[in-house]
């Protein structure tokens, strides 16, 4: 499947020509972070232009950002791929990117209280705890416009109970067929740490971590049968408190030597 103007992107974002290679970017390529642009640094599009919202932005980054690579030859984290991939499953389902993931993902996998995270402090759930950032504003993004690639608000529990629904194990029943579980977790050959939405290592571990101004995030699926998810409401710049706060999961865990999650 290409995300091509005709197929996926239509007149939402723009009319053609785009800038080389943009026009040939596929699914897969989105998924695995091998679309050729639009990393997450210093110029990454979803921390600009803040009062953009989706269709504005994308439609800005197609017209301006031209690619550093072509199409599936290197990897680079792409929060903008992710992005575009929530719009092309409203294309493809006719309903809001939220609407479908709680519908037909979250709620099959006993989840019924994630929700796309607002911007502003006076607008938390009550039940939300409150961000703190040590040097940065958590409130300043635009985290709402963030959906598919870190908008949402969960619990631990959440994140958990998601994992366990798609972790390959008999126990409890999985959403996803055995064959799509293999595709997920099979890495490109630009990284082969880096399945589709999965980050993956020899042992048989699967995880992904995160960090925005305010939190920072990390859940695994282990080799051993095992998933668990950890979240903080603070983060700090230049630290280690990432690769803290995963090592201290690993070390709980292995304090119970019946579990065997190592």
């Amino acid at each position: 499947m290409v995300i091509g103007p005709g197929v996926i992107l239509g007149t939402d974002f723009g009319q053609p020509p785009y800038s080389a290679g943009i026009a040939e970017i596929t699914v897969e390529q989105l998924l695995t972070h091998t679309s050729g642009g639009w990393t997450n640094d210093s110029r990454d599009p979803m921390f600009t232009h803040r009062a953009m919202n989706h269709a504005e932005l994308i439609t800005w980054t197609l017209a301006n950002r031209p690619l550093d690579h072509p199409p599936g030859k290197n990897f680079a984290y792409s929060n903008f791929g992710y992005c575009i991939l929530g719009h092309v499953i409203e294309k493809l389902t006719s309903q809001p990117y939220p609407d479908f993931v709680r519908a037909e993902v979250l709620s099959r996998c006993g989840v019924n209280d994630m929700v796309i995270a607002a911007n502003r402090l006076e607008k938390r759930r009550s039940d939300e705890v409150k961000y703190y950032g040590q040097g940065e504003n958590p409130y300043e993004a635009n985290v709402a416009r963030m959906d598919s690639h870190g908008g949402w608000l969960a619990r631990p529990s959440d994140l958990e109970q998601f994992l366990m629904h798609i972790d390959g194990y008999s126990k409890p029943a999985n959403i996803l067929k055995p064959h799509t579980i293999q595709v997920m977790t099979t890495p490109s050959s630009a990284n082969r740490q880096h399945a589709k939405g999965l980050f993956i290592n020899d042992d048989g571990n699967w995880w992904h971590d995160g960090s925005l101004a305010g939190t920072t995030t990390i859940a695994v699926r282990t080799h051993g049968g095992f998933c668990w998810a950890a979240l903080t409401n603070t983060s700090r710049n230049n630290s280690k408190i990432g690769d803290d706060l995963d090592t201290l999961n690993w070390d709980m865990v292995r304090e119970v030597g019946s579990w065997h999650a190592a």
